[in-house]
């Protein structure tokens, strides 16, 4: 059965995490995804609060920016969270937006390297294993964490592994070969599922990974309401993709479903609603995901 989740986007103040999480708990959603934009609001944290708020909630991060951020930190704060909440916590990690990562110091020459040394320095230590690794960015000396995950398994169908948000067909490969699953953006219709599906499965296949499960996630935009179409329409404007068929959907459930139907056909596991930027009731759209949408997908 499909997974569907909901955005909390960062467009949003921090203080208004809790009631939209609050709200997404009550109504029943399955899964509410955090970004890690820059320089809004840090993944990690407000992923803690997330789950500490909500008893049931499914709470993803997707994704952090691994020129941001030592290995070896990630791993500790990813494993005291699937620690303290067990399998509730979905993290994704990926390349970051370059511009960002270039204001900040942090911009790689080889994203693609980072983001392969990266997971699978990251999938090893929280696996529980001692890492000693020399790489072109990441370098660990005999470091294991003390307090690596212990569970089995989560609603994802990944356990405790982690995703990677990537967007091009190198990074997408690469995703097959050293991830646990993918993330991908609104800006991939139902065409752009199956091409990442097919890319994921070469880099599979090249790893010898094929009998392993391999999770997509891939975000929808959508909106419903007063001006629904008009706020659709505006961000797709905004984005540059307004000329690509297939993306985004505005109405009411029914054609909401529909949309996530032709995700999830295309090999989509977790469709994820995001909503527009302006969006004017984030807990009502929570609510709209859960109660009115989730029923008429299969």
């Amino acid at each position: 059965m499909t997974t569907l989740g909901a955005v909390f986007r960062p467009q949003l103040p921090p203080e208004r995490l809790r009631s939209v999480c609050e709200a997404a708990d009550a109504a029943g959603l399955e899964q509410l995804w955090l970004w890690e934009d820059c320089f809004a609001e840090g993944g990690l944290s407000t992923a803690a609060a997330a789950l500490a708020w909500t008893e049931r909630l499914r709470v993803g991060v997707g994704l952090l920016p691994v020129p941001l951020r030592n290995v070896a930190l990630t791993a500790m704060e990813v494993a005291s969270l699937h620690r303290m909440f067990p399998g509730r916590t979905v993290v994704g990690v990926g390349h970051g937006v370059q511009d960002w990562m270039g204001q900040v110091g942090a911009r790689v020459e080889s994203p693609v390297t980072l983001l392969r040394e990266y997971l699978l320095a990251l999938r090893a230590l929280l696996r529980g294993e001692r890492v000693t690794t020399g790489g072109r960015y990441v370098t660990l000396d005999d470091v294991v964490l003390d307090w690596p995950p212990t569970e089995a398994g989560s609603g994802t169908g990944i356990g405790t592994g982690v995703l990677a948000g990537v967007t091009g067909p190198r990074s997408l490969r690469l995703s097959g070969e050293a991830a646990d699953g993918t993330i991908l953006t609104a800006s991939t219709n139902a065409d752009g599922v199956r091409t990442a599906r097919q890319l994921v499965e070469e880099g599979r296949k090249a790893a010898g990974r094929e009998a392993e499960p391999h999770h997509v996630v891939v975000y929808l935009l959508a909106a419903t309401g007063p001006g629904a179409d008009a706020r659709l329409r505006a961000e797709l404007a905004a984005e540059g993709v307004a000329s690509v068929p297939g993306l985004g959907v505005a109405g009411d459930a029914g054609a909401v479903a529909e949309a996530v139907a032709r995700l999830a056909e295309a090999g989509a596991d977790t469709v994820v609603l995001q909503p527009t930027g302006d969006e004017p009731d984030p807990e009502g759209f929570v609510r709209f995901a859960a109660e009115q949408v989730r029923p008429l997908v299969a």
